[in-house]
């Protein structure tokens, strides 16, 4: 098969700690696919819900290159949030390709997760195998998950739809729903595309899975644009992430401790800096010459920490920013809740789920134009400045903090779960279901 020479074998590995249980095609003609509103669903209103409700249930397998692990709790969490939302209307298992394993003594293993709160109630496989000997070659991977596969249907679950998440596992989704006669959608995140961090064979690997796929679902339009901006084809529609309106909601009423007003920033301290850290630095910086009536705290944490912590300090700001470290989705929603403004500084964003959470806790928003975040951060929830441009993020800083009564919380949250709660994400997704299994 001309595949398995092009296709590496993915480097990720998230071992963790489990019980072991044991060791089609896209359609010819489809085109795109209309908008999902176009297909007879109208928003997550009562009488939606229950012509969905008085729907079969469909079953779905999730195969995805990221999820939560004990290790990396936060990787992936917007997958897990995407299986969430569609166990509402169907029926899913998770298959997550965890990475290569050299301490097997076969070739693959799949083991069921039983950590609670990992799984959050969605059946959860995780799925590792040995390191392919041929160099570049990914023929073991392939091949390990298309066993994992048939373990699960010959234990009874025998999806009507594969749902791949990034296209890393799109590829094994794609290549098993062209076997098998399964329908294939894949939704995209990853950043690298606008980045352009995919090499020659993360490229082909895209336009495989992809080309295979009965439908691509970027995140957001400017995801789409930068995937396509690499010259990869696919029948696409948008769907976007989920928040958790159950967790992020409007406070009744903030805590203030020292009067200051409160800037949050939430995110991975990386080293590449895409998140724009060293950029609302400075730009604090230049605040502080203005006024001295705020304090960011920035919850996250990651390899550049010491590096943030040093700038702080050097630009005079170690008494205006705490650096909390990483904290829980249900601590994180608190933080949203009792803060004044959320920032999002970053260079790229498929998405920036975190912004949509923010609105979701009622707190407006000051991002970069830096992709997924326009689509969403309108004048009457915040305002949008150009990336990588202190001067301007202090501008924006300085004028929403004088603004800050001109935003109301109920409206700005009720805003953000019209557009992103479970409930209506999940109401998407099976509408694209239904779609593709009728084709």
């Amino acid at each position: 098969m001309w595949w398995l020479g092009v296709i590496r074998t993915p480097s990720y590995r998230q071992p963790t700690g489990l019980s072991r249980t044991t060791a089609p095609h896209p359609f010819s003609g489809m085109g795109v696919l209309p908008n999902v509103s176009s297909l007879g669903y109208q928003g997550s209103g009562r009488s939606s819900k229950q012509k969905m409700a008085n729907e079969r249930r469909l079953k779905i397998l999730f195969i995805t290159a990221w999820y939560p692990t004990k290790e990396q709790p936060v990787g992936g969490v917007f997958v897990r949030e995407h299986a969430k939302a569609v166990q509402l209307y169907d029926d899913v298992v998770v298959l997550h390709c965890a990475g290569t394993d050299a301490n097997l003594k076969g070739l693959w293993r799949m083991e069921q997760e039983t950590d609670e709160s990992l799984t959050e109630g969605i059946p959860t496989y995780r799925v590792w195998y040995r390191r392919s000997p041929i160099p570049k070659t990914s023929f073991l991977y392939l091949w390990s998950v298309f066993q994992a596969y048939r373990q699960l249907t010959s234990e009874g679950f025998r999806p009507d739809i594969i749902h791949g998440h990034v296209y890393e596992g799109g590829v094994p989704a794609a290549l098993i729903g062209k076997l098998l006669g399964i329908p294939v959608v894949i939704t995209e995140h990853y950043s690298g595309f606008p980045r352009k961090l995919l090499g020659r064979i993360g490229v082909l690997k895209a336009r495989l899975a992809f080309g295979l796929a009965d439908l691509v679902l970027p995140v957001s339009s400017a995801l789409r644009q930068a995937i396509e901006d690499h010259k990869i084809r696919g029948r696409f529609q948008i769907v976007p992430n989920v928040v958790d309106a159950g967790l992020f909601y409007p406070a009744v009423g903030k805590s203030k401790e020292d009067g200051a007003k409160r800037i949050l920033f939430v995110g991975l301290l990386d080293a590449s800096h895409n998140k724009g850290v060293p950029y609302l630095l400075q730009a604090l910086a230049r605040l502080r010459q203005q006024r001295d009536d705020w304090h960011l705290d920035i919850v996250g944490d990651g390899p550049a920490r010491a590096e943030y912590e040093r700038l702080a300090a050097d630009w005079g700001l170690s008494d205006k920013v705490t650096f909390h470290g990483i904290k829980s989705k249900r601590e994180v929603a608190e933080f949203m809740r009792q803060t004044d403004l959320f920032v999002l500084p970053s260079l790229f964003e498929t998405f920036g789920a975190v912004a949509a959470e923010a609105l979701a806790a009622g707190t407006p928003v000051l991002a970069t134009r830096c992709g997924g975040p326009e689509e969403f951060v309108t004048e009457n929830v915040g305002m949008l400045v150009p990336p990588k441009d202190a001067e301007a993020l202090c501008k924006g800083l300085n004028y929403m903090l004088d603004h800050l009564a001109y935003y109301a919380p109920e409206q700005i949250s009720r805003y953000a779960v019209e557009r992103f709660s479970p409930e209506h994400v999940g109401a998407q997704l099976h509408t694209v279901y239904q779609v593709v299994s009728a084709k």
